[in-house]
C-alpha cells in the first residue's frame, strides 16, 4: 500500500485572489504529490515560478515560486492510501503530462465554465483542480462526484477515502515534514 498526497493552498497571487473573490473558497489551488516530503508537487499552473506565463502542467515545490516566497500561505494536505498499481498508474499519468508538457496549456476559460457549472473539457487544457481530479480519476485513486472539468479545489477536499494529515501554513508544513514527516503528523 502506498499513498498519494493532495495539497490545497491559497497564495497571494492575483489569480488566487480572483478565484477567492468569485468562489469564496478557503483554498484556491490544488496540487498532487507522490512522496510524503511533498518534494515534488504537480499541478497545472505557472511553469516558470512567479511568472504567470507560460502556464500548464508544472512541478511545484514548497521552497519554490509562491510557496517559497510566502511561508504564511495557508495549506491543507490529504493522504489517499492506494494500492501499488493505482499509485504507479497515477505517477504514469503525471509523467505523461510532464513529458509532453509543451502540448498542454492552462485552461483559463475552463475556470469560468467551472464557476458557471458548465462541463467543458478542452483538448490539452486544464486548470489546477481539473488536472488533479483527472489524475485521480484516470488512475482510480479516487472516485469523482462530478466531471473533472467541474471540480474546484475545495471539491477535491471532499473526496472519499482521504485522510487529513495537515492544516496550517507552508512554513509550519515544512517544519512538520522536517521534524516528524507528514504521515506521522496525522
Amino acid at each position: 500500500m502506498k499513498s498519494v498526497y493532495l495539497m490545497l493552498t491559497r497564495t497571494e497571487s492575483i489569480a488566487s485572489k480572483l478565484v477567492r473573490v468569485f468562489t469564496g473558497s478557503k483554498y484556491t489551488h490544488a496540487s498532487i504529490a507522490f512522496d510524503e516530503e511533498l518534494y515534488q508537487l504537480y499541478s497545472s499552473g505557472r511553469k516558470k515560478g512567479l511568472k504567470m506565463f507560460p502556464s500548464g502542467p508544472c512541478m511545484e515545490g514548497l521552497d519554490k515560486g509562491f510557496f517559497g516566497r510566502d511561508p504564511h500561505t495557508p495549506c491543507i494536505v490529504f493522504e489517499i492510501p492506494v494500492e501499488d498499481e493505482v499509485y504507479e498508474k497515477a505517477r504514469a499519468e503525471v509523467e505523461g503530462f510532464m513529458i509532453n508538457n509543451e502540448q498542454y496549456k492552462f485552461s483559463i476559460l475552463g475556470t469560468f465554465a467551472c464557476k458557471l457549472g458548465i462541463e467543458w473539457k478542452r483538448k490539452n487544457k486544464y486548470f489546477c483542480s481539473q488536472f488533479v481530479a483527472e489524475i485521480l480519476n484516470r488512475s482510480g485513486a479516487a472516485k469523482l462526484p462530478k466531471a473533472a472539468s467541474l471540480m474546484r479545489p475545495m471539491d477535491c477536499a471532499e473526496l472519499e477515502g482521504m485522510n487529513l494529515v495537515f492544516e496550517g501554513n507552508i512554513g509550519q508544513l515544512k517544519e512538520t515534514i522536517s521534524r516528524e514527516g507528514i504521515s506521522e503528523h496525522a
